[in-house]
């Protein structure tokens, strides 16, 4: 077993049967971290980690464990809080912050036998689809250096592609999961809302007691395994039954639309991998991409106004009053896909309209355009595809559908219906069995793509 590049599972398994010391892992992924270039991880907690990898191999020879993550390393992505381990949100203001206490999420995972290793890069207040801020500077893409790992989970990303930790925690409000997995050839959950507890979230000065507005903690790992592994933990008692092959999930596809046109470089990918999964369904959606996209950036951008000028958020939301009753619109959208979901298990869409794109740092995500097939279009107008689904509230799982012809990594949302976190992950599984195993950003030459 390659300890790198091996699933959570897989090295929680070892660690278990002594097949491995957690010692041996932690040093492993030290190393690598050291000799990465990629400036993923950015704060170390070396000296206490040592000290949990020594206790959790000296209790497993005692027989004791302490769940399913027992000794495995972890990294935490450095806009959630980690007692006695520095907590920035990428900004100056906190570049000292210490939390006090875990954010509850974290505090399950090390219930369940985790060793947070570190903490994983983000943008600035975690306010943009690239990775990088004054503090730490920029992370860069494990496939392409010169290229962004995405935002703002992309630290999180970057690390769990390269094996620079076992999985990571990360964040995601708007496409903060989706978009580094996407990148960076991974797999992303974001939770249903109000499945994962979403305190201990760090997005302005004095922040953590009262997370914003639709924003959920979720895993980045290497696997849809890993994702289950790490649900069940952050998630005891989530919902499970799934269907058990891919015959019988019900799937449809949304794969583009005027409001947001995909490339070609993508959606040819995402067509094949659509394709070589069998039957599916053409999506009719309940509402127009449109007016779901308007709904997100009406609450979105309430949700972090913390960060905007005061009149920076627009009219619908400056108000409690008008957030209210854009509430009240988003309560009938998502009853609206209830329904929809009543009828099928899964739904395929893009993540992006681009793969991952060249560092840009000039202006910011305001104002930044991306070419796509030859069209200048700003950044907001390529990531509408993640803001529907968090809008809606709904899981949604980002796998590896195959890659670019210049070797860049696609993933594909796999959406379901609210509190049915666990159906898009067992899609997300029995799909990669079709698609191929994900592949480390080492192994270029030895990709696989879907099935003609």
């Amino acid at each position: 077993m390659e300890l790198a590049h091996a699933e959570a599972r897989e090295l929680a398994r070892a660690v278990a049967t002594r097949a491995v010391s957690s010692r041996e892992l932690l040093d492993h992924y030290l190393d690598r971290i050291a000799a990465s270039s990629l400036n993923a991880v950015v704060t170390l907690d070396v000296e206490r980690a040592r000290a949990a990898a020594a206790a959790a191999d000296e209790d497993l020879a005692r027989g004791v464990s302490h769940g399913p993550l027992h000794g495995l390393p972890i990294t935490v992505k450095d806009a959630i809080a980690t007692a006695g381990l520095r907590t920035t949100g990428g900004s100056a203001e906190l570049a000292a912050h210490v939390p006090a206490a875990d954010a509850t999420a974290v505090a399950r995972l090390r219930a369940a036998g985790a060793i947070v290793v570190g903490k994983t890069n983000v943008p600035t207040w975690c306010g943009d689809i690239q990775t990088y801020n004054d503090v730490f500077g920029t992370t860069n893409n494990p496939w392409a250096p010169a290229r962004t790992p995405g935002g703002s989970s992309g630290g999180s990303a970057a690390a769990v592609a390269a094996g620079l930790s076992a999985f990571d925690l990360a964040s995601d409000i708007a496409g903060s999961i989706r978009i580094p997995a996407h990148f960076c050839g991974v797999y992303g959950l974001k939770p249903s809302v109000g499945l994962v507890p979403g305190e201990g979230y760090v997005d302005h000065v004095g922040a953590g007691l009262v997370p914003p507005d639709g924003n959920v903690l979720g895993p980045i790992c290497r696997s849809a395994d890993d994702l289950a592994l790490a649900l069940d933990v952050l998630a005891p008692g989530a919902a499970r039954p799934a269907p058990a092959s891919l015959a019988d999930f019900r799937v449809a596809a949304w794969l583009d639309d005027p409001a947001c046109e995909v490339g070609t470089e993508v959606g040819a990918v995402l067509e094949r991998a659509v394709t070589a999964l069998g039957p599916v369904g053409v999506a009719s959606p309940p509402h127009a991409f449109d007016d779901l996209w308007q709904l997100h950036l009406d609450m979105v951008l309430a949700a972090v106004a913390y960060n905007l000028p005061e009149d920076g958020v627009p009219p619908a939301t400056a108000t409690h009053r008008g957030w209210l009753a854009r509430a009240e619109d988003r309560a009938a959208a998502r009853a609206g896909w209830a329904d929809w979901f009543a009828d099928h298990d899964v739904l395929l869409c893009p993540v992006t309209a681009m793969p991952a794109f060249p560092h840009d740092q000039a202006g910011d995500i305001g104002t930044r355009v991306l070419d796509v097939d030859g069209v200048t279009r700003p950044h907001m107008t390529t990531i509408g595809w993640c803001g529907l689904f968090s809008v809606l509230g709904l899981p949604t799982v980002v796998m590896p559908a195959g890659f670019t012809a210049s070797g860049l990594p696609v993933g594909m949302q796999v959406v379901a219906a609210h509190g049915r976190d666990h159906v898009a992950v067992a899609f997300a599984r029995l799909a990669a069995e079709v698609l191929g195993e994900r592949t480390p950003p080492s192994s270029l030459s030895r990709r696989t793509e879907p099935h003609a």
